[in-house]
């Protein structure tokens, strides 16, 4: 029988898999050397590799299309850009590069919006959805495009209350959308989402407070997001039908209204084992929207998506190395990395989330089981399974090289829930930061964004350096 870790993952998967390859016992993502890397840079560290951003972008456009010329579908496809998943701005420039749009969620994302179009990287034609509940700093800014000429900034109203400030604060006619407070999944504690405006409630809402003002403002969006994502079942199907349904109550008294904004929650690959049917999901919602257009003998809406995760998740991972091993009984075999789980990435600790975690090196040696422990002093900086079963499989550290452990398809929310650059649980340092992406000839190269965080920086930022 065969023992070795590749004879483990050809029995259990189909592999190689897209972007994920071995050659002499080691691992390359997307025809990326990793061994190279780490040979060049060290561990820890994390890599951007920015040209994974344009190819997801590109397939979601495609299987749109695809969908609309099998449906006959009349209305047009927009991609959007959660923010939220990652500010930062090598993320938006290589996003852009595909002609996008942008979904923002709070007021300092209008100054990015800014920077981009001092920049030349958005124009005033650009959607740029405002989501999110709005204090008065966010309404501000978001007058402030609209006073200034974007065309297409779209605020999307959280509650009744929200519609006041932008009577008070923009002087030019503009649009706007709302965002219908879904019901919550069975298992969530609370019944219904605390964002947005009941459906009960936005026919009567539309009718008395935005129907008569249509020369100063237009409803031109209907928005929802569920939580747990685009998924093949009746509590999806349920809820993205009755925003269908509303949109076809609107449209007969509301002509203004002609766009469905139906959120992010596309997944991504956790595990060797990811199954879902991209374009099957994108075909039953194109459908959906149509016959109900049909039945109510209403126009078909344009679609919205702010594909956060999708767009940038599968473009980062995360490199450690096992820098000791312990046997703590009879059991257990810990292989402690040299970062922490909760630092770098929180969600592992936080929600119990799992990336697809895969050796970088020996392959071609034995495996068996184990759990990988951070160098935190906290009992939960640990990571003990992977999202196809409830155990870590790892190849076996013998004399010689020492063992690398990547975690792959990192690259949404991590570093924006961890704090990048702050201050980390004991200390532990931010790992460096490395960027693979195009030169002006369109040569893959590879770059230092961001330095192992410093103890002098964390010493500045606690007070007791200047």
């Amino acid at each position: 029988m065969n023992n070795t870790y590749l004879d483990l993952v050809k029995q259990t998967f189909n592999f190689p898999q897209e972007g994920i390859e071995v050659e002499e016992g080691n691992l390359y993502f997307n025809g990326i050397d990793l061994k190279a890397l780490i040979a060049k840079y060290g561990t820890p560290m994390k890599i951007s590799y920015l040209p994974k951003i344009g190819t997801q972008i590109k397939k979601a456009r495609q299987m749109f299309a695809t969908a609309f010329k099998k449906h006959k579908y009349e209305g047009k496809y927009h991609y959007c850009y959660c923010t939220k998943s990652s500010h930062f701005s090598f993320v938006l420039e290589e996003a852009l590069k595909q002609d996008i749009h942008i979904e923002t969620s709070y007021a300092y994302d209008i100054e990015i919006v800014k920077k981009l179009y001092e920049k030349k990287k958005i124009s005033k034609e650009t959607f740029i959805i405002c989501n999110g509940y709005k204090q008065k700093g966010y309404v501000r800014r978001i007058a402030g495009l609209l006073n200034s000429g974007f065309q297409n900034v779209i605020p999307i109203l959280d509650n009744k209350e929200e519609l006041k400030e932008y009577a008070k604060a923009v002087r030019v006619p503009f649009k706007l959308g709302i965002r219908v407070a879904a019901e919550e999944e069975p298992t969530f504690p609370f019944y219904t989402s605390r964002l947005g405006i009941r459906a009960k409630d936005i026919l009567e809402f539309y009718v008395d407070r935005i129907e008569g003002y249509e020369s100063k403002f237009q409803l031109k969006m209907l928005h929802i997001f569920l939580n747990k994502g685009i998924k093949d079942d009746i509590y999806y199907w349920s809820e993205l039908n009755k925003i269908i349904n509303l949109y076809c109550q609107l449209k007969k008294i509301c002509p203004e209204l002609d766009s469905i904004n139906i959120g992010g929650g596309f997944p991504i690959k956790h595990s060797l084992g990811f199954e879902y049917d991209y374009q099957f999901m994108i075909n039953e919602i194109v459908r959906n929207i149509k016959a109900a257009c049909k039945r109510n003998k209403v126009p078909m809406p344009h679609i919205f998506t702010e594909f956060g995760s999708y767009t940038v998740g599968e473009s980062m991972m995360h490199i450690f190395s096992v820098i000791g091993q312990k046997n703590q009984n009879d059991r257990e075999t810990w292989y402690m990395i040299d970062s922490s789980f909760i630092t770098t990435l929180p969600d592992t600790w936080g929600i119990g989330e799992k990336f697809l975690m895969l050796p970088v090196n020996k392959w071609d040696k034995e495996y068996h089981r184990v759990v990988l422990g951070g160098i935190t002093c906290d009992s939960h900086d640990y990571y003990d399974s992977e999202e196809h079963i409830n155990e870590v499989f790892l190849p076996k550290i013998v004399n010689g090289e020492p063992l690398y452990v990547g975690f792959f398809h990192t690259g949404a929310y991590q570093d924006q829930i961890s704090g990048y650059g702050g201050i980390k649980h004991c200390l532990i340092p931010s790992p460096k930061h490395i960027i693979i992406g195009h030169d002006k000839n369109g040569k893959l190269i590879d770059w230092v964004y961001a330095k192992q965080q410093s103890a002098q920086s964390m010493l500045k930022i606690l007070g007791y350096a200047k």
